[in-house]
């Protein structure tokens, strides 16, 4: 059952990429208990398959992978992050 289970979740998370499920959100979407839903979570997770956030919830690792990258603050050339800014006339 679960080698089944787990070819599933793949395929929900490929055909779903912004995917995020917390354990009891995936446990009620596969209907497996706890601990079963504890098994397919880690088992991808340790075949590099998921990830976890930071808040729980577990997300397929090429989404993580693919995400842009956050963007720096610039600040304009001659001013200081402390300058407050120009007004234009």
């Amino acid at each position: 059952m679960p080698d089944n289970l787990l070819d599933r979740i793949r395929a929900e998370y490929a055909e779903m990429p912004g995917l995020q499920l917390t354990l009891a959100q995936a446990c009620r979407l596969w209907q497996v208990d706890v601990q079963t839903g504890e098994y397919l979570l880690e088992k991808l997770t340790h075949q590099n398959f998921l990830m976890r956030t930071k808040s729980g919830a577990f997300i397929a690792a090429s989404a993580w992978r693919d995400r842009p990258a956050p963007q720096k603050a610039t600040v304009p050339p001659g001013s200081t992050a402390a300058s407050p800014p120009r007004r234009l006339a």
